[in-house]
């Protein structure tokens, strides 16, 4: 469940400087950009010193190295690889790690186990990142599915994981950008950044309002668009925006469109109605759950999710293209409205 290669865009009312109000000192934009958990994040801050604003990115930043050393799948020093390369049948884990299987076990219980983590074998059968994709024989797919199922990995309290089956792997692309965006906001508050964004390849979270007051504006990407293309506008102070589509990783073969996010049940990409989820929230690690979460379920039961979940809304465009949001959205089409 590795994603998500999607293209949000902030839309600012100035791209380097803004310039304070009330004969306030001027206050610089400062930003910086890396590639880390498979995609080009940036962060950028609001602050009085253009030094200070350096030095407080190049810590967040260094914490995105330490996270990519939890979480990362495939690098062979990182704690979830050694995890899944375990010899023993539990293991102790750290709470970063436990937070998010933790996570992943609430998410596989609401949806009664199609969000499960532990498809990782699928997702490397299928390999969605080669150059040269193709669907995999049908007795592979069948063969694969046996090492599947989040019911088979255990949490005890504190810091233990237990595993039944010595085959099963676990990937946590469906969430640790969204547990990374809320760490680096946590960090960036406590050093007196008020204001700002941090855009992980798709994650999006805003640290309190723009300089004159008002909001962020965050583009929703049109899915399968060649270029850029937004289907709406909305509003985020202090909040997440995420989204999560089927066009992020996918290819096509015999005419038929085959997508990364993989049914634990079938083996095969699984069957819905959504074309795109975007999760606005004030958790971004929520947003991550909830966005694949609903693409999963499709749009009545993704719907009555949302709606049956505090503080949490949502858009949903379908693949007819068609948008649809929840009550407490207000969409602006060209996010000047």
């Amino acid at each position: 469940m590795n994603k998500k290669q999607i293209f949000i865009f902030i839309c600012l009312t100035a791209v380097c400087l803004l310039v304070g109000g009330c004969g306030q000192k001027k206050r610089d934009m400062v930003s910086k950009k890396g590639f880390f958990f498979d995609t080009m994040i940036s962060v950028s801050i609001l602050c009085e010193e253009q030094e200070q604003g350096e030095h407080v990115l190049d810590e967040a930043f260094a914490k995105c190295a330490e996270y990519e050393d939890i979480f990362s799948r495939t690098k062979e020093n990182s704690e979830l690889y050694r995890l899944n390369h375990r010899t023993e049948s539990e293991a102790v884990v750290s709470e970063d790690l436990y937070a998010l299987l933790s996570c992943a076990k609430e998410y596989y219980e609401v949806t009664g186990g199609r969000f499960d983590i532990s498809v990782a074998p699928l997702s490397d059968l299928w390999d969605f990142k080669n150059e040269d994709p193709k669907v995999p024989d049908e007795e592979e797919i069948k063969k694969t599915l046996e090492k599947v199922g989040y019911s088979r990995v255990h949490l005890e309290a504190g810091d233990k994981v237990k595993f039944d089956d010595p085959n099963t792997m676990l990937d946590l692309g469906a969430l640790a950008k969204g547990y990374i965006a809320d760490r680096l906001k946590e960090y960036l508050v406590s050093e007196g950044i008020e204001s700002g964004y941090i855009n992980l390849g798709g994650n999006v979270l805003t640290i309190g309002e723009k300089e004159d007051g008002s909001p962020w504006e965050i583009g929703i990407q049109k899915p399968f668009a060649e270029r850029n293309e937004i289907v709406a506008y909305v509003d985020a102070a202090g909040s997440s925006v995420v989204s999560s589509g089927i066009y992020e990783r996918y290819f096509e073969a015999d005419g038929e469109l085959y997508y990364h996010v993989l049914d634990p049940e079938t083996g095969y990409p699984v069957e819905t109605d959504l074309a795109q989820v975007t999760i606005l929230s004030k958790s971004s690690l929520e947003g991550d759950a909830l966005s694949t979460s609903c693409l999963i379920l499709g749009y009545e039961k993704g719907r009555k999710l949302i709606e049956n979940t505090a503080g949490v809304e949502a858009v949903f465009v379908r693949k007819d293209g068609k948008v649809e949001a929840t009550d407490g959205v207000e969409l602006k089409g060209d996010g000047k409205d």
